[in-house]
C-alpha cells in the first residue's frame, strides 16, 4: 500500500471516528453508492469503448481471438 493511501485512510478513519454513532448509516450508504458509481463509471467507459471499435469495424472474428501468432517469438 503507498504512503499516500494509507495517509488517506487514516485521514477518512480520523473523520469516522469524530462523528455521532447515529450517523454512521447515513455514511456507510453515501460511501456504498460512491464505490457503486466509481465502479459503473470505469465499467461504462470499457462498453463505450467497445462500441466504438465495433462501429469503426475494428472487430474479429471469434475464431481469431485466442490464435497465438509465434511469429514474434
Amino acid at each position: 500500500m503507498s504512503t499516500q493511501a494509507f495517509d488517506y485512510k487514516e485521514q477518512l478513519l480520523g473523520e469516522i471516528s469524530e462523528l455521532p454513532e447515529e450517523f454512521l448509516p447515513n455514511l456507510l450508504q453515501i460511501v456504498r453508492l460512491f464505490r457503486e458509481s466509481v465502479t459503473l463509471k470505469s465499467a461504462e467507459a470499457g462498453l463505450r469503448q467497445g462500441l466504438q471499435e465495433t462501429l469503426a469495424g475494428e472487430t474479429k472474428p471469434i475464431a481469431e481471438l485466442w490464435v497465438q501468432d509465434n511469429s514474434s517469438l
